[in-house]
């Protein structure tokens, strides 16, 4: 005998991925790649001028400090 198929009864079919659970993954890790990126450039322009800022620092800080005191003839 000869079978006889019956289409579309019983034949798994493609289901939609769920696109929000996607993209909000996706998000979120865009998120945090540009918090790691906004961190990383935060860290390295204070590495860069971390030395030149101490100094122009010191030097504000004894200009501020020691010529008033010279002035009014404390040293």
């Amino acid at each position: 005998m000869a079978e006889e198929y019956e289409y579309g009864k019983g034949v798994p079919t493609v289901v939609a991925p769920s696109m929000a659970t996607i993209e909000s993954l996706v998000e979120d890790i865009r998120y945090r790649g540009q918090l790691i990126a906004r961190n990383q450039k935060l860290e390295s322009g204070v590495g860069a001028t971390g030395v030149i800022g101490i100094s122009i620092g010191i030097v504000a800080v004894l200009l501020l400090v020691l010529v008033p005191v010279v002035l009014t003839g404390g040293i």
